[in-house]
């Protein structure tokens, strides 16, 4: 019994360093609705690594993409999922929704 018990605190030391860089990281919201991203425009910290939640309030599917930054994510109409972004330098990145490139348009821009 006493083998378990220090195995699983020698788990949670390990991975507590884990947990605490996850909820110091910078989260931004993103809302894809009929065909759109919301905010069009993510403001988000140069040279530092950061969380995107995306929510996707339908009425259909919608892939949020990036090529410059290597990133995908399909979500189904009202499904809710997250994407982790290494440290962007300053600049202006552009994502697009895969099924409606022509009104899903997105940027990130790094300050």
């Amino acid at each position: 019994m006493n083998h378990c018990r220090i195995a699983l605190m020698t788990l949670a030391l390990l991975l507590s360093p884990l947990a605490l860089q996850a909820q110091d990281m910078p989260s931004f919201n993103l809302t894809i609705k009929a065909g759109r991203f919301y905010p069009e425009t993510v403001e988000v910290p140069a040279n530092t690594k950061f969380r995107l939640l995306i929510k996707n309030e339908g009425p259909g599917p919608e892939e949020f993409e990036s090529i410059e930054l290597r990133k995908e994510k399909v979500l189904a109409p009202g499904a809710s999922s997250f994407l982790i972004f290494q440290p962007l330098k300053q600049g202006t990145y552009k994502f697009f929704g895969d099924f409606h490139p022509d009104t899903a348009q997105g940027r990130f821009v790094a300050k």
